[in-house]
């Protein structure tokens, strides 16, 4: 019978935050090894799982083991067949940012081979798509410092012996993108826009004449009820799957107004019916 209680592993772009990653994973209790290759993870594993004093165990694996990441599925595999629960955590930002910290850092791309850090880049993108599809958990971090990147973090793994659903609810604005990390998206731009209003152009959904601006519009609240059954219904599907984390974009325009009113409304939904979430308002303050 293993004593490990929980195994999280932690893998993504170079640059996307795997040791900000790490660090709060430690701070929460984890013995954490870093730049494993992925055939020696059933032997880590089995020497964790003997010892009296560790039950949490993360592992970061990324492109750094090059040929080695290759065995990383069937890695995985193994540690499930001997029965240890496996939570994978995939981190990731765009191009252009991940280009931009990769140069702050003087540092070549792992896989870049003397080329251009970008080609390291699109290898390391393709060399990952397995294993992104099969995440348990995945941030983007385009727009997260440090710290908002660990409370991220700590938010997802903190309740994790908690068994129920998590979901994040993102707001946004669709002119600067759909969030990379949404599993499902739902678009507020069917409400009135509080921008043409000259009193609430310069508030933000936080503030209580936009929400009650937004509140009182038609199908305002037909949409939360429908979409507050919507996630009732799959969630016992997602947990049945073994996916207990669930990422949310709510959009409007410019992530300002109704995007932010309309997700805090759904957060406060969810927790009435008891499930934990976390609100990020991506684009709030971005104009």
């Amino acid at each position: 019978m293993t004593k490990l209680t929980e195994f999280v592993l932690v893998t993504g772009m170079t640059g996307a935050g795997r040791s900000t990653a790490a660090k709060a994973l430690e701070k929460l209790g984890y013995y954490v090894v870093d730049n494993l290759p992925p055939g020696m993870l059933g032997e880590l594993v089995a020497s964790v799982d003997a010892a009296e004093d560790i039950d949490r165990l993360a592992v970061v694996v990324d492109s750094r083991s090059r040929t080695f990441f290759f065995g990383l599925v069937d890695a995985i595999e193994a540690v499930l067949d001997a029965g240890i629960h496996v939570r994978t955590l995939y981190l990731e930002a765009a191009d252009e940012i991940l280009v931009r910290r990769q140069e702050a850092a003087r540092r070549p791309h792992p896989l870049s081979r003397q080329g251009r850090l970008m080609d390291g880049f699109i290898h390391e993108r393709a060399l990952l798509r397995t294993i992104r599809g099969r995440a348990d958990i995945v941030i983007d971090t385009s727009r997260l410092n440090v710290h908002q990147l660990a409370h991220r973090v700590r938010q997802a793994f903190e309740v994790e012996d908690e068994r129920g659903l998590h979901v994040t609810i993102v707001s946004f604005g669709f002119k600067y993108g759909i969030p990379i990390d949404a599993d499902m998206v739902a678009d507020m731009r069917f409400l009135p826009n509080p921008f043409w209003v000259d009193d609430l152009r310069s508030l933000s959904g936080q503030d209580p004449a936009v929400r009650e601006y937004v509140h009182s519009q038609d199908r305002a609240e037909e949409f939360l009820d429908r979409y507050v059954e919507l996630l009732s219904l799959i969630t016992n599907g997602f947990l049945q799957e073994d996916k207990l984390f669930l990422t949310v974009g709510i959009g409007c325009t410019g992530g300002r107004h109704r995007s932010v009113a309309m997700s805090e409304a759904l957060d406060q939904r969810l927790r009435d019916r008891g499930v934990r979430t976390l609100v990020v308002h991506r684009d709030l303050g971005r104009e």
